[in-house]
């Protein structure tokens, strides 16, 4: 079987998946870290890789930027195979002084206001919510490592560039720490399907310091993440 996005056939796809946002990333997680990597989906450059990590079957498969493309590409894992768990790995700008370039935050929600789980399936909440299993396993996978990780709410934008000037300060009544574009939909998508997700998110630059990672900064060097998920990925 395949679907239009996807052309990996029926159990080419482990039961738990990897999403970075960037393909390139998940081509450098896969030839990196796993055992015998096998590219099982490169439908528009959307690279899905399957191999092992500790002898257990581990799939790394991007999603594209933005919530339409996660929404696809998530749901399509989850629906047609059977994927159980889908842990985003992906880049994040800070909102807070105390969340500096390199550093983790596992989300403990997403807030947005983008409309995708009300037209998706009537949700009219502004806040989709991770799997409290998989967050806990990411959490002991970054404590067995030494990986310091910090927690929080984030947002899940729609808009890479906004023109109003008093956005961000809506934004931070919220008590968002940092911002992404994905986690809303594949929370929204999990909880549709009966499927767990989790997203883990390395601060690439910031709203509130002058700092900025460059795109092989962020493709090859948030290993720290990469190995905390992987770790977690794995774990009964």
């Amino acid at each position: 079987m395949s679907t239009p996005h996807n052309q990996a056939q029926k159990g080419e796809i482990a039961k738990t998946v990897l999403m970075p946002g960037d393909p390139l990333r998940s081509k450098f997680i896969a030839e990196t870290f796993l055992e015998n990597p096998k590219l099982v989906n490169n439908v528009r450059g959307i690279q899905g890789y399957t191999g092992t990590w500790k002898g257990k079957p581990v799939t790394v498969m991007a999603s594209g930027m933005g919530m339409p493309s996660m929404g696809i590409y998530s749901y399509e894992l989850y629906k047609e195979y059977d994927v159980e768990n889908i842990i985003r790995i992906g880049s994040s700008g800070s909102y807070v002084k105390d969340l500096h370039v390199f550093d983790l935050i596992l989300a403990t929600s997403a807030y947005s206001e983008s409309s995708y789980a009300k037209v998706q399936c009537g949700y009219e909440g502004d806040t989709s919510y991770p799997s409290e299993e998989l967050n806990k396993k990411l959490e002991a996978a970054a404590e067995a490592l030494g990986i310091p990780m910090k927690q929080g709410l984030i947002h899940s934008s729609d808009v890479f560039y906004h023109e109003s000037s008093d956005y961000l300060e809506s934004i931070l009544a919220k008590g968002c720490q940092s911002v992404e574009m994905e986690s809303f939909a594949l929370f929204s998508n999990a909880k549709v399907l009966g499927k767990k997700a989790a997203c883990l998110l390395t601060i690439s630059d910031s709203f509130v310091e002058d700092a900025i990672t460059t795109p092989e900064e962020r493709q090859c060097k948030f290993t720290e993440m990469m190995k905390v998920a992987l770790d977690a990925a794995v774990m009964d």
